[in-house]
């Protein structure tokens, strides 16, 4: 995982995967519940079972790369820090 807090990355890795399971699991139950009555039916009610496990695939996503942001901000205002000392001197 991309985090330096380890016990974040766990959390966040753990339910990346919980997610990714939900995705799979309402795709292919919603298309075989409706696979009797139209396949075209199947493929639309299998979009839409996906879509809640994708939406909490993007909001994790979405926390990972706010929180790689904000360590780079960091590291990024520690380095302009240092220049500014080293110019005052």
């Amino acid at each position: 995982m991309r985090l330096e807090d380890k016990s974040l990355s766990f959390v966040v890795n753990f339910l990346l995967g919980v997610s990714w399971a939900s995705v799979i699991i309402g795709a292919v139950t919603s298309f075989l519940s409706f696979y009797n009555d139209s396949f075209f039916l199947a493929l639309i009610s299998a979009f839409v079972g996906a879509m809640p496990g994708m939406v909490a695939v993007l909001l994790l996503e979405l926390v990972i790369t706010s929180k790689e942001k904000h360590l780079e901000l960091k590291k990024q205002t520690k380095l302009l820090q240092s220049l500014l000392k080293e110019k005052e001197q």
